[in-house]
């Protein structure tokens, strides 16, 4: 996307999020962009520009107003959990503000970066899921997500919608954060075994993006969607073990259990492994294992 040495203007919306935070670490003042991080939230000592981006005007308003020429949408309801029982927020932020985004993408022929989630997959499947597959939600986060997917899809904009899963970093609230902690203070705990997928670092993700938009515009591929994720699989109880071998809290007994021992609000898909054949081989990217680069999170975490 590079021009000369014009610098380009990228807004990223829901920067203060763990995506977000770990692009704003990555970013380099000598690149040729001109980034505009954006949430409605704020964090001490980083600059933020508030905004909505449920409200399209707004979002506009400012892509007119600052010439954007890339907008990464890192922006999402994503407590799985509590979707359940807030359906009409959760469709507001993960399908309404995504059709927003893409809507004024298109209108000013912005480049839009959209990530999306492995559970748009039902997780029957017993083989990684390739972005042809048909998508299957079996709860409302992974519904509004395909619904925000479809409306990327159909705003007529250029897109990049990448899908993830199982996301942690060092920031805000994650899985491994809270197996770091747990196996610290309790003796004994019980994780779940028959739920299966991918650990992806954000910092994974965030540095795929930040290639991405450094690409030369003729050499991006068409709009499309593309799977992301670190190499490997494991349970969430292998994760749990990972985390406490790791962290050296090897006094705490991690044991497993079913799914429906551990009864939740939301369905989980109980195998959603990605296919990233395809991301590998359009942007020439190789993808670390989940297990190195859980020891790089960790060694910063500790």
């Amino acid at each position: 996307m590079k021009l000369n040495q014009q610098r380009i203007p990228v807004l990223v919306t829901g920067a203060n999020g763990q995506l977000g935070r770990e692009l704003r670490g990555r970013v380099r003042p000598d690149s040729g962009f001109r980034f505009l991080f954006s949430d409605i939230s704020q964090l001490p000592g980083e600059e933020t520009l508030y905004l909505d981006i449920t409200h399209r005007d707004s979002v506009e308003l400012v892509c007119r107003s600052e010439g954007i020429r890339v907008i990464i949408n890192c922006a999402g309801y994503t407590d799985v959990e509590k979707a359940e029982g807030d359906a009409s927020m959760a469709d507001l932020l993960n399908h309404v503000a995504a059709a927003n985004l893409a809507a004024v993408a298109a209108e000013t022929g912005a480049l839009l970066i959209h990530i999306s989630t492995d559970y748009v997959f039902d997780g029957q499947r017993s083989e990684p899921y390739p972005e042809d597959w048909p998508a299957s939600p079996i709860g409302v986060y992974g519904a509004t997500k395909l619904l925000g997917e479809e409306a990327v899809c159909r705003s007529g904009c250029r897109y990049l919608i990448f899908r993830t899963a199982w996301l942690y970093s060092c920031y805000g609230k994650n899985f491994v954060k809270t197996m770091l902690r747990l196996t610290g203070e309790r003796e004994q705990l019980r994780v779940v075994v028959d739920q299966v997928g991918t650990p992806t670092w954000a910092r994974d993700l965030a540095g795929l993006i930040l290639r991405v938009i450094e690409m030369p515009a003729d050499r991006l591929p068409a709009s499309g969607i593309w799977h992301f994720t670190d190499e490997g699989v494991c349970s969430w109880y292998d994760l749990a073990c990972a985390v406490r071998d790791l962290s050296g809290h090897k006094g705490c007994d991690v044991q497993p259990c079913l799914s429906r021992d551990y009864p939740t609000r939301a369905r989980r898909p109980a195998y959603s492994v990605l296919d990233k054949t395809k991301v590998k081989a359009d942007f020439g990217i190789s993808l670390p294992h989940w297990m190195d680069s859980l020891k790089s999170c960790l060694k910063e975490l500790l």
